[in-house]
Order: structure tokens, then sequence, then C-alpha cells
């Protein structure tokens, strides 16, 4: 009896994602210092050149890794986001989406961050960067035209909203804050942000 040979456990174009999904979980586990294409190839079963058809090197595997981080972010926030809502609320969701998405990836957020300021990053990073962090821009913009906040730079305004959530973001990845804890207190934090701390 002929024995047929067992067949590749890739098809034609499932390799990119292959390598993208056993990246992201070296990131996971091990930090961006573990990354390897050779050891990605050894991992999928692939020859070590195999990699070479979808990434040049290390850095463009690193970009592609945050350019699909920051499109499941994209995602996250525009199944979040319902623009009939007034903005506490609804600003409160896209806050709650966005950390949910940090305490699941924080090795990825933390390198998509990093890769934002790439000078090789591409146009496409661009438009996801503005995709994620410009959608919360928006949404301040558009209560400006509701009356439901101050008028003002939106840009500016979506600095002190984005440096809060990114910094509860970074006590979760220190360890001084817990997953429960911060999903729980974000109406609070969003309350606070809108309103301020003055006693009124």
């Amino acid at each position: 009896m002929v024995r047929m040979p067992e067949s590749r456990p890739y098809h034609h174009g499932d390799l990119r994602a292959a390598l993208l999904a056993a990246a992201e979980n070296t990131l996971r586990e091990k930090g961006v210092a573990s990354l390897s294409l050779r050891e990605l190839a050894r991992e999928v079963g692939v020859s070590h050149a195999a990699p070479g058809r979808h990434f040049k090197d290390k850095q463009a595997l690193l970009n592609a890794l945050a350019l699909a981080g920051y499109e499941r972010l994209a995602q996250a926030l525009n199944t979040a986001d319902d623009p009939a809502l007034p903005l506490e609320p609804r600003l409160t969701a896209l806050a709650r989406a966005y950390l949910t998405f940090a305490i699941d990836n924080a090795e990825l957020l933390e390198l998509m961050y990093a890769r934002k300021h790439d000078p090789d990053a591409s146009e496409q990073m661009a438009t996801a960067v503005q995709e994620t962090v410009g959608s919360l821009e928006r949404v301040l913009a558009d209560a400006q035209k509701r009356g439901e906040i101050i008028a003002g730079d939106p840009e500016e305004l979506n600095l002190v909203t984005g440096a809060a959530l990114h910094g509860v973001a970074g006590f979760i990845a220190a360890g001084w804050l817990t997953p429960e804890a911060a999903l729980t207190s974000v109406e609070g934090l969003v309350h606070h942000l809108l309103h301020g701390l003055k006693p009124r």
C-alpha cells in the first residue's frame, strides 16, 4: 500500500496568519526580545526561509503585529460605541472596551504604542492609530456639537481622556490595580473626567 505524504498544515495564504498568531503567543509568554522569524518558522513547521515571503525582517513582523492589534482594538471600540447615547454612558462603554482590550492584550498594547512612533511604520499604521486613538477625539467633538461638554480643541481634550485610560491600563500591567477593580471603577473615572473634582 502506497503511503500518501502528510498534507502541509498551511495552504497558500495561510502562513502569514499562522506566523502572526505564533508571534503573538511568543510576545505574550516571553516578550518581544524572544521573537525570531527562524524560531517562528520552526514553530509553525515551515522552512526557515518561508517567513521571508511575508516579513522581510523582525521589524516588519513587529509592525504587522501592531497593525493587527490596532485593527482588533478598532473593532472593539466600534462594537462598544453607540452614538445615540449621551456622552457619559457612551464614553463609559468605550473606556470599558479599551481597558478590556488592555487587560487581555497587555504585551500587544505595549508593542502597539511602541510601533506607533517607529519611523518605518507604514501609512496603514497611521490610519489604524487614527481609527482607535482618534475615535475618542471624534466622540468628544460630537459631544461639543451637542453642547454636552466645553468648547475647545478636541485633540487637547482627548489627550486628557487618553492619558487617563492608558494610565489605568499601565497600573493594571504593573500590578498596582487588579483588572476587576479597574473595570469596576470605569464609571467613576469617566464621571470625574467629565465633571472634574471640584465640589459643586
